[in-house]
């Protein structure tokens, strides 16, 4: 696996390596051939008499030397950038940035060697002829020498796309850029419009620079014009449109609820700015997610689903809900006997069986307080009928007890109004129930222990049930519980 990673890299790497090399030398070449063609169209050449045999010689050998010359230059450039790539580690903040400035310098040396032949050949021509072939030869070459440059930038970034990938993640960007879409856009602008338009007027207006055939020049440079614009055209829409395409399925999918989304940052413009901010959104909703399913899993889903839609405040309200109370049996000496692992263990999964109870019954697990748990049918979210609810779950969460055989419990239910609602500090809140109702149900739990079937139930409750469900029950006796006076109705199953 490792070998086959290693592998990959290196066909990217040589990949990218013989695309830099092609570039420099094919954009070179068919500048040079292009500029060329142009001077003999214009008759430059010719124009500084018998010696342009020396002229011809001598832009050739230059042509030749700076093509080895541009071809090591820019391989020593890369060396930087391969090496990292190669040994498959991240490569450091001084090395991704010069990774992400290849462009540029493959730009510069581009950009320098034909400035030096513009002034050399420009030389030599004034000196073998006049002033005027010394400014034709430059203004061609010049131009020449700038549409070259612009293509060999915007290419350049295409060829560089997998390493300025990888170094976007170490320097992402941000704050001042060392590219941006504008520059793009002034480079396209300039390849497809300004060098050819600025090539028509040298050619058209006076003074005459050379004595060729100044249609057959014109013609030459609106076809140049309309391959390079559109070859540069290509290059831009290739790194402007591709990536927003790319950024607009990625937030197709946020907006349609996924956030397991990724965009490659491979642009160091101010697409890439945004591909960054769509992977932060990304991240960050997914953060809230895992929160909300933490928050969720704490304090109940409607809990939750209360909390984010109505704000965390310390307010709540009465309302008329039915109480479950779960207690184990005898929990003290069962904690003295049983290894701490073990009982947390048959604690969950007596818990599991209480969530499930009442969750499939459209209540709410409030909390969990060691041993026992709280349950509520009727807040936050009201309910249609909490009563016979309740009761269906004090017996489904018997019946599952006693399967598994594990532990022993109580099961207290009441009905009555209870204070729901936030409970705490404003940096620190608890959805709670509080009120008589509770009470009697945690009271009821405690006599439940010592009946058969496990399981109490206030009057009140049975009188609120459907008869469905009231049916299944019958009368335990009145008992007194305890901080009570007045005896309490119980009802059994």
């Amino acid at each position: 696996m490792r070998r086959n990673a290693e592998l990959g890299r290196f066909r990217v790497v040589l990949r990218t390596s013989l695309g830099f090399a092609a570039l420099g030398v094919g954009s070179s070449v068919c500048g040079s051939g292009v500029v060329a063609l142009l001077l003999l169209l214009q008759g430059l050449p010719s124009d500084v008499g018998d010696h342009g045999w020396v002229l011809g010689l001598t832009a050739a050998g230059i042509v030749a030397l700076f093509l080895m010359v541009g071809t090591f230059w820019t391989a020593w450039l890369q060396r930087r950038t391969a090496v990292w790539f190669v040994l498959g580690r991240p490569p450091t903040e001084a090395e991704a940035r010069r990774a992400l400035r290849l462009p540029v310098d493959m730009a510069v040396v581009s950009g320098t060697l034909w400035l030096i032949g513009t002034v050399v050949l420009a030389v030599l021509a004034g000196v073998l002829g006049s002033p005027a072939d010394a400014a034709g030869m430059a203004l061609t070459i010049g131009l020449g020498g700038l549409t070259t440059v612009g293509l060999t930038y915007l290419a350049a970034e295409w060829v560089a796309r997998p390493v300025m990938t990888i170094a976007l993640a170490v320097t992402p960007p941000r704050g001042s850029l060392p590219v941006t879409v504008l520059t793009r856009l002034v480079v396209t602008w300039a390849l497809a419009s300004g060098v050819p338009f600025v090539g028509v007027l040298v050619v058209a207006t006076p003074p005459d620079l050379g004595s060729g055939d100044h249609t057959a020049s014109l013609v030459m440079l609106s076809v140049i014009g309309l391959v390079v614009g559109a070859f540069g055209t290509a290059l831009l829409a290739r790194a402007v449109a591709a990536p927003l395409h790319r950024l607009r399925i990625a937030l197709d999918r946020i907006a349609r609820g996924s956030t397991d989304v990724a965009v490659d940052v491979d642009d160091s413009s101010e697409i890439g700015m945004l591909q960054t901010s769509v992977n932060e959104l990304a991240a960050g909703l997914r953060e809230q997610d895992r929160m909300r399913d933490l928050f969720g899993r704490h304090v109940g889903t409607e809990v939750a689903r209360h909390a984010l839609e109505y704000g965390a405040s310390l307010s709540g309200d009465v309302r008329e809900v039915t109480a479950l109370f779960v207690d184990v049996v005898d929990s003290t000496a069962l904690a003295y006997h049983t290894p701490p692992e073990e009982l947390v263990g048959k604690l969950n999964r007596l818990f599991a069986s209480v969530v499930d109870a009442v969750n499939s019954r459209g209540g709410l697990v409030n909390k969990f307080q060691g041993d026992a748990a709280l349950c509520v049918f009727g807040a936050p979210t009201r309910h249609a009928d909490a009563p016979t609810s309740a009761l269906a779950a004090a017996r489904a969460i018997r019946d599952a007890v006693r399967e598994a055989g594990e532990l022993d419990l109580g099961i207290g239910v009441a009905s009555g109004q209870v204070f729901a609602g936030q409970l705490g500090t404003s940096s620190r809140l608890e959805y709670t129930v509080i009120g008589d109702a509770v009470n009697e149900a945690a009271r009821l739990t405690e006599h439940a222990k010592s009946v058969p079937s496990r399981v109490l139930a206030s009057d009140a409750v049975l009188t609120e049930a459907l008869t469905s469900e009231r049916e299944r029950w019958s009368k335990h006796g009145e008992i007194v519980l305890r901080g009570r006076q007045e005896p309490t109705l119980a009802w059994t199953c």
